[in-house]
């Protein structure tokens, strides 16, 4: 694989934009602009590989089968992750073929179904915080916990959630498939909602789990391991700020892997269930070999390439 690559990783605001635009056709339109944004970033010289958030996708699955549970088997929450990785990929790789066709670029995409292995000893398990599905009345929610063995939990005067674990991720199962179809020179669509997880079930079997991987986690270790030039996370901010929201905000241009580490400890300058988990999937790619990182949102892709916008993250 001689040509640069770029590991993107798209949040959520890639695919679906506010509350109003959520139907199946909004999101293709959605995925639409980012790929236009994707395909300048490839005129400029970029082989990519594409990861993806789906916890929204995810999200309808789950309350369409709670609503048709009275006729129909639930679908298992790792079924869900295949699931979304087969559509939204479907909605990525169809934008990106007719923005190649209609600026006579001879490209193709493809979208791998991807398992990502975590461990069965992941402390995760033992102390499940992921919030998904609806939320239930106590009564339901304590049912689902005795007949289906759900961890539960009340979610401040809301009502009740179900929770699974967030676990590491260890290995890319599909890795040898994706440096395959770069090296052909394919955009590939993979690790999408941080990947199906999966376990090793002692014998060398693998066998899906209920959890939920962080994608920005899974495209880190899918850009450390395939030799990534630079990793970027797409997300809902041209740049990531010191102190956001607040009246002594400071956006930042370049800082160091030192420098993000600091930020991170000090635990007062990123949300954890916003820009935390980014800050530490960039840290995660330079620990393990990366040269650069970038943050920034999906319209100033190329331009932070360029050195024009966004923020660098390096060693």
């Amino acid at each position: 694989m001689s040509k640069k690559i770029a590991v993107v990783a798209i949040g959520g605001n890639s695919l679906i934009k506010d509350k109003q635009h959520k139907t199946v056709q909004d999101q293709y339109e959605a995925a639409k602009e980012t790929c236009q944004h994707i395909v300048e970033l490839m005129q400029d010289g970029w082989n990519v590989a594409i990861g993806h958030g789906n916890g929204p996708q995810v999200g309808f699955i789950l309350r369409r089968s709670e609503l048709a549970a009275h006729e129909l088997h639930e679908v298992p929450l790792d079924v869900c992750g295949a699931d979304t990785q087969g559509a939204i990929g479907y909605a990525l790789q169809q934008n990106l073929r007719n923005e190649f066709r209609k600026k006579g670029i001879d490209k193709r995409a493809v979208t791998v179904v991807t398992q990502v292995e975590v461990s069965a000893d992941d402390p995760a398990f033992r102390y499940p915080t992921k919030p998904i599905g609806s939320f239930m009345d106590e009564e339901v929610a304590m049912q689902r916990k005795k007949n289906d063995g759900w961890a539960v939990v009340e979610d401040a005067g809301r009502g009740w959630r179900r929770v699974v674990a967030s676990p590491q991720p260890v290995r890319i199962v599909e890795e040898d498939a994706v440096k395959v179809l770069l090296d052909a020179g394919m955009v590939v669509i993979t690790v999408g909602g941080g990947g199906i997880p999966v376990v090793d079930d002692g014998a060398g079997n693998l066998k899906g789990v209920a959890a939920v991987i962080d994608k920005d986690f899974a495209s880190a270790l899918l850009a450390t391991r395939i030799g990534a030039d630079v990793f970027i996370i797409s997300t809902a901010v041209e740049k990531v700020a010191l102190n956001f929201g607040k009246p002594n905000e400071q956006w930042l241009d370049t800082i160091t892997l030192a420098e993000a580490k600091q930020y991170l400890a000090e635990g007062t300058h990123f949300a954890k269930g916003s820009m935390a988990p980014k800050i530490q999937a960039v840290i995660n790619f330079l620990e393990a070999g990366g040269e650069k990182a970038i943050i920034t949102n999906p319209e100033n892709l190329a331009r932070a390439m360029r050195g024009e916008t966004g923020t660098h993250i390096v060693k």
